[in-house]
């Protein structure tokens, strides 16, 4: 793992196997970002010259090498292009991705020192960030030498003197980057190394490292409680599912959430089987549940003055003769009957469970994360998730924090005309889906269903943005992201100082 620290030591002292500057775009050509005066002192002022005879540009994301001249100590620098040039300071996410993508290039190395901008406590905790979620790698599987360890240590440089509020910021950089960097983990293990049991095994090794209460049901529980929604999408698995309820809790905490989240470690879409070139990454499909796991770990490592709790519904849907079957009735926690036509629309079903379980402990607010639709998607792309929530000013406070933490999110809407496929069923309460047009939002109004009248609820559907498929940028690797994570901790941290949510 990555270790993380900060100095306000000149760059050309600091002894590194590397040294990290920023370059950007300018009206003229290649220009320095703050942070690499010392750098550009030793090369006689001339390191744009050179950078630029090198072919960098600044462009987002480029990375451009030169030996060090005599007057550095570290062997190497390395130049990440920022995007166009900025007078009035760079934004903190063009900092993340520029400080993850120097990461990500100096896999191998022992000490990386980030010259990048990083006056303020907010762009040290960016730089730090992006630095450590850009180290990634997940080497489980891998032997033999097969690809480079992440660098040893980043060092952030700053000009903070004497100012604690940098090292506080570089610890809660440590503390979420490091809780993200384990929902990857989860999302990137093998299911069949990952089951519900060894998942719920992992919370519980978790709750007793940091002090949180962990609680799990297992499938003998369920069927005394009377679980339908998960035990009906567990039912076809030689892996039987569980409820895990992570709990933080502090003592001057005024409010309290809860956080749902989606855990299908394997989907294979169960009797509606999923087509050859749509199973391959569903390992995926619990990266709602790593998520909010995540965020609860999270807070409680940033000891933040609010309760949060975790409730991850985890089951694995395969096809075998003891599993669900289109047409089946499934009575769910809480009494309502749901007709299931489609066993591949799973998730709203385990989530259901859980979200009138979480209701129970009468939170101010719940959040669902779930990978829950492909016309979600369909809809917003791979990088984007959805907003749905039963208030007005929820969904718009969830969005606006997320786009201050770096994730991009959509606020959706939740049409009552698009109810009535779902409550057509002639048999049961509701059918498990509705209209094909505008299915993600169906999915949304679904879960409504499920939410204990007074309690404020919002739907973050994260099927694009949850596992990246195509080439890295910036801090995200291809496979698990963490998707939402930060928008979890955000929240947490605005209800904590606002005492409410």
């Amino acid at each position: 793992m990555t270790a993380l620290s900060v100095s306000t030591s000149s760059a050309a002292s600091l002894r590194a196997d590397a040294l990290v500057v920023g370059v950007a775009k300018g009206p003229k050509g290649i220009v320095l970002a703050p942070g690499a005066e010392a750098v550009n002192e030793a090369f006689d002022g001339k390191l744009a010259e050179v950078l630029g005879t090198l072919g960098a540009t600044g462009a987002e994301g480029e990375t451009v090498k030169v030996a060090s001249p005599a007057g550095l100590k570290a062997a190497l620098v390395l130049a990440v292009g920022l995007g166009e040039a900025a007078e009035a300071g760079y934004e903190l996410e063009a900092l993340r991705r520029a400080a993850g993508v120097a990461a990500r290039a100096l896999a191998g190395a022992k000490k990386a020192a980030l010259a990048l901008p990083a006056e303020s406590a907010e762009e040290v905790e960016a730089v730090a960030l992006g630095g450590l979620l850009g180290s990634y790698v997940f080497g489980t599987y891998k032997g033999n030498g097969n690809g480079k360890e992440p660098v040893g240590e980043l060092v952030v440089l700053t000009v903070r003197k004497g100012s604690k509020d940098a090292k506080a910021a570089v610890e809660r950089a440590a503390a979420i980057g490091e809780e993200m960097n384990r929902a990857r983990d989860l999302v990137n293990t093998a299911p069949n190394d990952l089951t519900p049991k060894s998942f719920a095994a992992i919370a519980q090794a978790a709750g007793k490292e940091h002090g949180l209460k962990v609680e799990v049901l297992d499938e003998k529980a369920l069927t005394k409680g009377g679980f339908g929604g998960l035990l009906g999408v567990g039912n076809g698995s030689a892996n039987p599912p569980r409820l895990v309820k992570v709990a933080y809790t502090h003592p001057k905490a005024k409010a309290s959430l809860a956080f749902v989240g989606k855990g299908i470690t394997y989907d294979s879409g169960g009797i509606s089987l999923k087509p050859a070139g749509h199973n391959e990454t569903m390992k995926c499909d619990m990266a709602g549940a790593a998520a909010v796991f995540a965020a609860v770990v999270a807070a409680k490592r940033l000891g933040l003055a609010v309760n949060v709790t975790a409730w991850l519904a985890l089951a694995e849907n395969m096809p075998s003769g003891s599993a669900t079957r289109p047409g089946d009735v499934l009575r769910m926690y809480g009494g309502k009957t749901v007709e299931v036509l489609n066993t591949d629309a799973e998730g709203r079903l385990v989530l259901a469970d859980a979200i009138v379980k979480a209701g129970e402990d009468n939170p101010d607010v719940i959040v669902d994360v779930a990978t829950l639709t492909g016309a979600m998607v369909l809809a917003l792309g791979t990088r984007t998730f959805g907003v749905m929530a039963n208030s007005d000013e929820l969904r718009e406070n969830l969005h606006a924090l997320a786009g201050e933490v770096g994730e991009q999110s959509w606020p959706m809407p939740l049409p009552a005309e698009l109810k009535k496929g779902m409550t057509d069923s002639t048999i049961a309460d509701l059918a498990n889906m509705g209209e094909r047009m505008g299915g993600g939002l169906v999915a949304g109004l679904f879960l409504q269903e499920f939410v204990a009248e007074g309690i404020d609820w919002a739907h973050l559907d994260i099927a694009g943005p949850a596992f990246h498929e195509s080439a890295p940028f910036g801090y995200t690797p291809k496979g698990g992201t963490a998707s939402a994570v930060r928008t979890l901790v955000r929240f947490a941290e605005q209800t904590a100082a606002n005492g409410k949510a």
